[in-house]
């Protein structure tokens, strides 16, 4: 049986397989470790992902926000000066923001990966897995007013949808189709005329009470939601539960309008802890979000209903 100094021995070895010079992952283990957490079940999955070589990254867009069609004037005269149209030109700007993901790895778990020779993907998807939850947490929850050193990094999809796009939506008392109806009236028209490309992005609470209001039914539908874990839907527009989401806030919109920004410069450092007998891993990478369109954001918050746990972790 091996002694605890051969395996952080072993263990450090395997380690130094990730890094390169100063720490910095290299550029395929770089994007191998940015699949990996786009590869987990959270927003992530779902937005525009850009990767970035800087910290700032500036991404153009453009559009037309009304109407650009005319009458047509006599032939031969061409349309007057005042009635043509021009494209919506702006810019969304990412400014990365540093954080870091850390995991501690027990001795006796080093001992069975060297046996197994996978301790670097063992490594490198334990990271993943808990980096992702805390990034959706960061991409949802983010203030830079809130007394979280975290959240304050940045704002988040629910604090960048503005004022006008969000929903005072108390009166809901049970989560059904009006909570579903009155992000999507609140949105503006030009926004959905493709309504199964949006996504209603709530907690998994309240997805649960949704998807039970639509089992009470005595219909086929309604047996589905309850023999099996269907996809949910409502008015065309799928509904995502999404483990930060709080359970009185919706958010709607394109999954696509939510850019998650990753600068490639990813440093991973290790250490021990002897009395605790782990090998600990430290990985810092930069990122930042933004929407593209905001008015193409609805938020509906403070609705309520029996069902939903009186207190509710995101951790």
């Amino acid at each position: 049986m091996k002694d605890n100094r051969s395996i952080i021995e072993k263990a450090d070895i395997a380690v130094s397989n990730l890094v390169s010079s100063g720490g910095y992952l290299n550029a395929e283990q770089a994007d191998a470790f940015v699949r990996m957490i786009i590869d987990q079940p959270t927003i992530i999955n779902d937005c525009r992902v850009v990767r970035m070589n800087a910290p700032k990254r500036k991404i153009e867009k453009i559009g037309f926000g009304s109407r650009i069609l005319r009458a047509a004037p006599s032939s031969g005269v061409a349309l007057d000066a005042s009635k043509r149209a021009a494209p919506d030109l702006g810019l969304i700007e990412l400014e990365t923001e540093e954080i870091i993901a850390e995991v501690w790895l027990p001795y006796d778990v080093l001992e069975d990966n060297i046996e197994r020779g996978g301790l670097e993907n063992t490594i490198m998807a334990m990271i993943a897995e808990r980096a992702a939850l805390d990034l959706e947490e960061l991409i949802v929850l983010g203030n830079t007013g809130s007394a979280d050193s975290y959240l304050a990094l940045m704002d988040g999809i629910i604090n960048l949808t503005p004022s006008g796009r969000t929903v005072d939506g108390s009166a809901i008392t049970d989560i059904d189709k009006s909570l579903f109806k009155a992000a999507i009236q609140n949105m503006p028209t030009r926004f959905l005329r493709n309504r199964a490309m949006m996504k209603h992005y709530i907690s998994h609470h309240a997805e649960m009470e949704y998807r039970d209001s639509i089992a009470d039914r005595a219909t086929t539908l309604g047996d589905e939601k309850i023999s099996k874990f269907t996809p949910m839907f409502a008015y065309g527009t799928p509904v995502q539960p999404t483990a930060m989401m709080p359970d009185n806030k919706l958010f709607l919109s394109y999954p696509k309008n939510i850019v998650w920004g990753i600068q490639r410069d990813i440093m991973i450092e290790t250490d021990k802890d002897i009395r605790r007998r782990v090998l600990i891993i430290v990985l810092t990478m930069r990122c930042d979000v933004k929407v593209e369109e905001p008015q193409a954001c609805v938020v509906v918050e403070n609705f309520t209903d029996a069902g939903l746990p009186s207190t509710t972790t995101t951790s």
